[in-house]
Parts: structure tokens; C-alpha cells; sequence
């Protein structure tokens, strides 16, 4: 959604209760309000932020403008749960408030320090020439949910950068934190940089070097990257802006990709034994992945099912976005596995066996068996003529193949209504998540992933399997 500069930073406070209740009640109008994934009050949703565990809890923000569906002064949102599954907002706010944050409190991470929880986070602040100096901030949030900002700047804007560095990661590596941050240089190519807390002392930062993972530069800048450890190896997830396609194939206006490696080498800011980078999602939606190493050893996961610079469908109702489900990871043979957090199977209320189905309102899981040797083709979100969500699983040439060119609103067409992926050639799974405007897919335990958007017509709620042998089970799905 395009507004006018001064009235995406207009202060908060200038807007009026009426003003407010118009956006709240435009929010309401709208039909496909997601049942069991978050989704912003009013306004737009995108980042997730400060994912962590603290005070017996889940902790989760997420960036937002609370206006209209578009971006402007942020602020972070904050939810707690105890399942990562059921998330409850509460009236805690990180506030774009402070003369560090002034033009919005951009994206970050958090980490337990004492009985407190440290929030590490990019300030914007514009100049009177709207010039950005971007800067790394702290906070502590406390037990009581009150946050205290730190007055002193953590990091400032290095030299070799320009105005694009943010999103700093902490994280606890053999009992030292470190961060790394997104940035770009003065060649417009991306890179990252890595920290340490001097002493372990998360007001007290040194650099340490640009991290050597491996990356050529193409793209011309890196946001979001996230160092989490999944059986012992250290996985980079990051969203590189304007990434050459030669050297990843994605069809997203930017991607979400990750790189395993073998070792992370801090003294000489190396991580060692690269492969390759590969997408970690190939949906239409998935950015800005998140991830943490839970008390429990879990590396944990959770991504913005929306992209920045596209416009959906419930712009018109003065909202965009929502949170993807919480996916646990783990690597087999070399490849990285994203599945969900067991605790969704509680919001099976009800099941059946599989086949052509026209369901209460798309609100759904399916865990499916495809044959080997055969092609299948569903179609979800369907109405009685067969326009839907197309989803074609082949085990004889090894493709997976999403087409929403037939379901609902169309939006985002330039960057084409289809997605797909090789897959192995023998029997294939899918287990597919449903919540009315949003679809997960996960082929092979979590080999291959698929996220995102579908805003259909409210005549479009079934399931129809036009061919191949499909087998499995429907269950319906109470949040």
C-alpha cells in the first residue's frame, strides 16, 4: 500500500481514537482471518523479532505498523506461549519512543541475561534530510513485562558500511555471545559482520571481522541473518537481497536461504565446510526466517509468511501478514529438515480418511501418502468447478509444483502464479496445513517446504483430488 511519507511517520500519538476504531473495524470486515497463525491486530505485520525462551515462556515480537498495511514507524508487538502453537499477545510494546529509535525500532533478537531479558535491536533515525543513521540498541525486558532502554548506543554505524546495517542476532556460542549483523558495503554487495560481548557483557561490544561464509557478494544486501546450531552444526539463515540467480535459482522478489556448515571459527570470523546455499523455502511467502536454540537444545524457527515491496489482498482492509507455524529443525544425509512443533497435533479435533471433501471454512491439516511411480494432483481451496490452489506432487520425475493462478484474488503476478521444486522419486509424503488464507506445505518429513498466500472466494472450500493415488488422513483443525 502506497501512503505519503508524512503519514506512515506520522508520531502515534497524533492519531485519533476515531481514526483508530475506523482501522480496527476496516481489520474486522475482512474475510480470511487466519485461525491458528498470528496475525497483527491492525496494521502490518512483518519481521518476526526477539524469538526466544525466557521466564518460563516463549517469547516472540514482531515488527509492525499499526496504521494501514504498509511500512512505516515501527514498533514490536510481543506474544508469549508455552506450546509454540498457541501465541498470546499482551500489552507489552517496544516503542519507537527514544531519541535512538526515533524513526522506528527496527528489527532484532533476545537473549536471557539474569533474571532479564536482553533485546538487541536496530534504531532508525532520519536527520532532517531523511538521511538514516542506522543504530544497534538495547533494552531490558523484565519478569513484570516493563521494558528499560538503554541510553547508550551499542554499535554505530561502522565506516565501510552504508545506511543499510540491521538486524543484530545474539546468540551463545561455548558460553561467549556473539552477533552478527546484516549489512552493506559501498559497492552495493551484502555481508555480514560478527561481534562479541567484551567480557560477556551485552553492553559492551568489539568486532571481530566480516564473516567469512562463503558468499560471492551478488546480492546487495544481507537482512536477517541467524546463526542457530541443529545436531551439532552450525546453519546460517538469511534473506539475500538481489542474490544473483546463477547462483540460486528463486522466483520471490528476495529470497530466504541457508548454508550448513561444519564449524563456526570466532577468533578468525569463519564459518568452516560451507555447502551449498539452497532455498529454505520454495513458496510463494517466507522471509525474514528467525531462529534459536531453545534451553532444550531445539534449534527453533519461525518466518513472516509475506514479503516486503508486495502488495496483498487484505490492503484494502488495513492489514497484511502473519507469523509462520514454529518449525523445529534437524539435518539428515546432509540436508536440512524443517518440521512442526509437535503440540499442532492438539488442535486435531476431529478426522477422517482422505478424499474429495467440502470442508467448514478451510481450516485443516493433511497428512497424505503419495504412491511412487505416479503423479497426483489435488486441488485446495477449491470450488465445484475445480479453480483452487493446485498442487501437483510427481514421484515419477521427481517434481513438486504449486499453481494459485485459479485460487481467489490474484496479486504479486509478476513474479508468476507457480512454484516447484525436485523431490526424490520414490513414495513421497506431504503433510499440508490449511488455516483460510494460508497454506504450508511439507513434502517428505520437511525436506522440501512450501509457504504461502491464498486469499479465496468465499465459494472456494474444498478438496478435490483430480488424479493418481493418494492416501491419508483429513483432520480438522480448533484453535
Amino acid at each position: 500500500m502506497n501512503l505519503p511519507t508524512e503519514v506512515r511517520y506520522r508520531p502515534y500519538a497524533d492519531w485519533t481514537v476515531e481514526e483508530k476504531e475506523k482501522i480496527a473495524a476496516n481489520v474486522a470486515a475482512s474475510p480470511w482471518h487466519a485461525n491458528y497463525h498470528l496475525e497483527p491486530k491492525t496494521g502490518l505485520l512483518n519481521d518476526p523479532n526477539g524469538f526466544s525462551y525466557f521466564n518460563g515462556k516463549f517469547q516472540l515480537f514482531y515488527q509492525n505498523w499499526p496504521f494501514g498495511a504498509a511500512h512505516g514507524l515501527k514498533q514490536w508487538i510481543h506474544a508469549d506461549s508455552e506450546d509454540l502453537v498457541h501465541f498470546t499477545e499482551t500489552d507489552i510494546k517496544l516503542l519507537p519512543d527514544h531519541a535512538h529509535d526515533s524513526h522506528g525500532a527496527y528489527s532484532g533478537s533476545a537473549y536471557p541475561v539474569g533474571d532479564k531479558l536482553f533485546l538487541y535491536y536496530t534504531g532508525n533515525v532520519r536527520d532532517e534530510n531523511w538521511v538514516r543513521n542506522p543504530l544497534q540498541i538495547g533494552a531490558w525486558l523484565d519478569k513484570e513485562g516493563k521494558i528499560e532502554k538503554f541510553d547508550e548506543v551499542l554499535i554505530q554505524q561502522p565506516d565501510d558500511v552504508t545506511e543499510h546495517f540491521r538486524d543484530p542476532q545474539i546468540f551463545d556460542y561455548q558460553g561467549q555471545f556473539y552477533a552478527i549483523i546484516g549489512a552493506q558495503n559501498h559497492d552495493k554487495q551484502g555481508f555480514i559482520k560478527l561481534y562479541k560481548a567484551v567480557d560477556n557483557d551485552v553492553k559492551n561490544w568489539e568486532f571481530i571481522g566480516d564473516l567469512d561464509f562463503g558468499g560471492t557478494g551478488s546480492e546487495y544486501m544481507i537482512e536477517c541473518p541467524n546463526l542457530v546450531f541443529v545436531d551439532g552444526k552450525p546453519v546460517l539463515l538469511y534473506s539475500p537481497q538481489g542474490l544473483d540467480k546463477a547462483e540460486l535459482n528463486y522466483d520471490n522478489i528476495y529470497p530466504n536461504t541457508y548454508k550448513i556448515f561444519q564449524e563456526f571459527d570466532p577468533e578468525n570470523a569463519k564459518l568452516i565446510g560451507g555447502a551449498d546455499i539452497i532455498n529454505l523455502d520454495y513458496g510463494f511467502e517466507a522471509y525474514a526466517t528467525q531462529g534459536f536454540n531453545s534451553p532444550d537444545g531445539r534449534a527453533l524457527i519461525v518466518s513472516w509468511i509475506g514479503l516486503p515491496d508486495v502488495d496483498y489482498p487484505t490492503d484494502h482492509y488495513d492489514y497484511q501478514g502473519a507469523m509462520s507455524l514454529v518449525k523445529e529443525l534437524s539435518i539428515k544425509d546432509g540436508k536440512l529438515y524443517q518440521i512442526p512443533v509437535k503440540a499442532i497435533e492438539n488442535l486435531r479435533s476431529s478426522q477422517e480418511t482422505f478424499g474429495d471433501k467440502t470442508t467448514t471454512g478451510n481450516c485443516y491439516e493433511l497428512d497424505l501418502t503419495i504412491a511412487e511411480n505416479s503423479r497426483a494432483e489435488l486441488v485446495l481451496f477449491a470450488n465445484q468447478k475445480g479453480n483452487g490452489l493446485a498442487v501437483t506432487i510427481d514421484t515419477k520425475n521427481g517434481n513438486v509444483r504449486i499453481d494459485r493462478s485459479k485460487a481467489g484474488k490474484q496479486y504479486a503476478i509478476d513474479f508468476g502464479v507457480t512454484r516447484e521444486c525436485s523431490i526424490d522419486t520414490d513414495q513421497t509424503s506431504a503433510r499440508i496445513f490449511i488455516d483460510k488464507s494460508i497454506f504450508e506445505i511439507f513434502i517428505n518429513g520437511g525436506e522440501k517446504v512450501f509457504t504461502g498466500r491464498v486469499f479465496p472466494d468465499t465459494d472456494q472450500s474444498g478438496i478435490q483430488v483430480l488424479s493418481g493415488k493418494v492416501t491419508g488422513t483429513y483432520y480438522e483443525l480448533t484453535y
